[in-house]
């Protein structure tokens, strides 16, 4: 019978050869990264991104299942025996920012956050795992998971698509677990950049905020602005009442809530000398915890229909997301954590507090252990013009291997350390229960005066 010793002796060596191949395809991993940053495309349009997944998965030769949520591609790497199945994720979407130096000229995608690494880091878990030959000492499964649509814009087009059929949420995750894509696997990773200084190159913060995204529409009725005005009802009037009223609650927002509302107003009319008949208002409302969310929802939801009411408008609020904060698997962290002190040392790697950010990784954190750590060697400002890597080492080379040798602790000597996790945790919902928060907290409601 081996020792204790010669078995973790083992593992580190299995997790060392992992590495070994990572670094080997340094080039190649840099190179996806890079060629994602100068394509980057809409969610549930990043058709180029999912074909360069699907190149690769062949090139690995990997079957894979493509088309998921639209442009979605999943791949699996089968140990030797029976398991549990940990994914590896990568997003596919860019942000809309015309002013970054690497926008697209037609579209003013750019990849502001980092999912062009993430993709890459995926890729580069998933060749370590291959080329090194783990699977022949690994439990289980592990799935390659390049998953559409975590930002949340373009909602008009999101719409259509919605009314066409073709996807029945806004965003990726909760769409793939309404398909059942994730009903085969048991524990997720996502690895996302951070150009925070005090974040150092690898680290994982404790929890962030959830999320509810409305889309607004003030319907008032349209004259000449000049002429006739009091012919007309103005729904910006009605929307910046709304707004205003809006402000006036935050006051009534918890510090400890970390409440954060932001509007834009994505159409204020059609043209200065016509009464706004048709005004649009898109807004993220967000919280610590799911309560502070909902009681956060209900203040800014009263506030909208007042400034419509004030107006004698009609209101029309498209409430989207669920709103679940992230609960990040303790377990999890800790061998994530192990293996980022071995790779960036102990000095390098933070354990953050509690984020204001928010992400639809939340809602798979809800149905199954989750980590989502961050990693260095970007800088710049987050969703901001002057994002970009600086480091390709620290922003795709130790996240892959990071996620690979905890894919390794996690599947290794049958799966022990990846069972004990499903068998101490506690999901705060099955997926069930997800799904059926997720279509009660999806509302369509129109007010007016009548």
């Amino acid at each position: 019978m081996r020792s204790s010793m010669d078995e973790s002796s083992a593992l580190h060596d299995l997790k060392t050869k992992v590495c070994v191949e990572i670094e080997r395809r340094r080039d190649g991993l840099i190179d996806i990264a890079e060629t994602l940053f100068r394509h980057p495309e809409i969610g549930y349009r990043e058709h180029f991104a999912s074909q360069l997944v699907q190149d690769k998965f062949e090139e690995m030769g990997l079957q894979y299942r493509s088309g998921l949520a639209v442009t979605g591609v999943k791949a699996e790497l089968r140990g030797v025996t029976p398991g549990p199945t940990v994914a590896i994720m990568g997003e596919l979407d860019a942000l809309r920012m015309p002013d970054h130096f690497q926008a697209d000229e037609a579209t003013g995608a750019a990849h502001v956050c980092g999912h062009n690494n993430q993709v890459a880091m995926m890729i580069g878990a998933g060749l370590g795992l291959l080329e090194s030959g783990a699977l022949e000492h690994l439990a289980g499964r592990v799935v390659l998971f390049a998953v559409p649509a975590e930002e949340f814009e373009d909602v008009d087009y999101r719409l259509e698509l919605k009314d066409n059929g073709e996807i029945t949420y806004l965003n990726g995750k909760p769409e793939l677990i309404h398909l059942g894509e994730f009903d085969d696997i048991d524990l997720a990773l996502l690895v996302h950049s951070t150009p925070e200084p005090e974040h150092g190159k690898l680290a994982l913060w404790a929890s962030n905020n959830g999320t509810i995204v409305k889309r607004v529409q003030f319907l008032g009725r349209a004259s000449h602005a000049a002429g006739a005005p009091h012919e007309g009802i103005n729904a910006l009037n009605a929307a910046m009442i709304g707004l205003f009223a809006i402000h006036a609650q935050r006051d009534t927002f918890r510090d400890e809530d970390r409440v954060r509302v932001h509007p834009i107003i994505a159409r204020g009319g059609e043209a200065p000398n016509v009464v706004p008949a048709d005004v649009r208002v898109e807004m993220y409302v967000r919280g610590r915890t799911l309560a502070a969310i909902e009681d956060a929802d209900m203040k800014v939801e009263r506030a909208l229909r007042a400034g419509a009411l004030a107006m004698g408008a009609e209101v029309r609020i498209m409430t989207f997301r669920s709103g679940i904060p992230m609960i990040q698997n303790r377990m999890m962290a800790e061998i994530f954590r192990t293996n980022a002190v071995e790779l960036v040392g102990k000095q390098n790697y933070k354990e953050i507090a509690h984020q204001t950010v928010s992400t639809d990784m939340n809602d798979l954190s809800w149905i199954m252990p989750c980590l989502h750590p961050s990693a260095g060697g970007v800088t710049g400002v987050l969703h901001g013009i002057d994002f970009q890597v600086s480091d390709y080492d620290l922003a795709v080379l130790n996240p892959a291997k990071a996620m690979a040798m905890t894919a390794v602790d996690l599947l290794a000597q049958d799966a022990r350390l990846a069972r004990r996790v499903l068998s101490e945790a506690k999901p705060a919902m099955t997926r069930d229960e997800y799904r059926a928060h997720l279509r009660r907290m999806s509302r369509d409601v129109t007010y007016s005066e009548q």
